[in-house]
């Protein structure tokens, strides 16, 4: 889930809005200024959007200050109008504060400006990236299917499993498909705290006795002690709210994370864990609401970084995947008779 900051365009870029939608104009600079978005500067179209891209774009950043950028194509949507290009432009040395309030007002600017103009978005930190190469490789990238966890491979192999399986008279059908255990109103409250934005952290375990999961932490949490909330020697369930910055956009993810400290804990404790986790997730989601966006599972707390977590959520895109290359079919060798002739 994206935060916004409130911040919203004053009368000059309103009024600026209207006006460019007529084709006159190919770029407009957005900055923040006194607590608004206001216009910063615009430039008329001079040929085709790719070759004035450049020129314009690179022309109009600064090295330390972030601003938002409007390109227009020449392509029109179904409509008529326009399509365009929005530039998140957030130089590395501009200071975190600045970076920050850009990538939390980013959003408002879409809704005014009117989200379903834009085609693209375009984030950069590094000239590069804000040229017409950079904006080409974003579209390259963009269109490249992104890279399985290892959860949806998993998943993959068993549909193909399931697909080839043959069926006959020995053949056994799977029956239970998870331990379901019902979560106590502690439980319950937390998760709706994480909702409203109260709670950042929720620590939940199974008591193997009354077959129930319990509470055992809630509260507010930064990604530094999140490793030390995770037990030694006792898998658990977590929620975490990731707050971090992707792309531009400023993101509170909503993380699961299933602890299972290796055979630190008795083997019914790791049957029980394993076999509820499915069914707990389920109704966090289906019944309490909770939009979860990537479940992990950890052996310890060590491996819980910003680097893993931002690698989990937002995966590399590789586009220079090899294509598989068809073996050479087995040489046959010289044609041999295996018969007599007949005399």
């Amino acid at each position: 889930m994206s935060t916004q900051t409130g911040i919203r365009a004053n009368d000059g870029l309103a009024d600026f809005f209207g006006k460019c939608r007529s084709g006159r104009y190919r770029m407009f600079k957005v900055a923040i200024a006194n607590e608004k978005l206001a216009l910063d500067g615009h430039q008329e179209a001079r040929g085709t959007w790719d070759r004035d891209w450049d020129p314009l774009v690179l022309g109009a950043i600064e090295e330390n200050e972030p601003c938002y950028i409007l390109y227009r194509l020449d392509e029109k949507d179904g409509g008529g109008g326009f399509r365009w290009v929005l530039i998140s432009w957030s130089p590395d040395s501009s200071s975190i504060r600045s970076k920050m309030l850009y990538a939390s007002t980013k959003a408002s600017l879409k809704k005014e400006f009117g989200g379903g103009q834009i085609k693209d978005d375009l984030y950069g930190n590094v000239r590069e990236d804000v040229t017409l190469e950079g904006y080409k490789k974003h579209v390259i990238s963009a269109a490249a299917p992104g890279p399985m966890s290892r959860e949806e491979l998993e998943r993959e192999e068993v549909k193909v499993a399931q697909s080839n399986v043959a069926i006959s008279v020995d053949t056994k059908q799977q029956t239970m498909a998870g331990v379901l255990f019902p979560m106590t109103n502690a439980v319950e409250a937390a998760v709706r705290e994480v909702l409203s934005g109260a709670v950042e952290y929720v620590q939940m375990s199974i008591d193997t006795k009354k077959e129930i999961i319990n509470l055992e932490e809630k509260g507010k949490c930064t990604l530094p002690n999140l490793p030390k909330k995770v037990p030694a020697e006792m898998p658990r369930y977590h929620i975490f709210v990731f707050p971090h910055t992707h792309e531009g956009d400023f993101l509170k993810s909503i993380v699961f994370i299933y602890t299972m400290p290796g055979y630190n804990c008795s083997i019914k404790e790791r049957m029980l864990y394993s076999s509820c986790k499915a069914s707990l997730v389920d109704r966090l989601e289906s019944q309490l609401g909770l939009e979860i966006t990537k479940k992990i599972e950890v052996d310890s707390g060590d491996e819980l970084t910003e680097e893993f977590l931002m690698s989990e959520i937002h995966p590399v895109k590789n586009l220079n995947r090899p294509k598989f290359a068809k073996p050479a079919p087995p040489s046959r060798g010289n044609r041999r008779l295996t018969k007599q002739p007949v005399s």
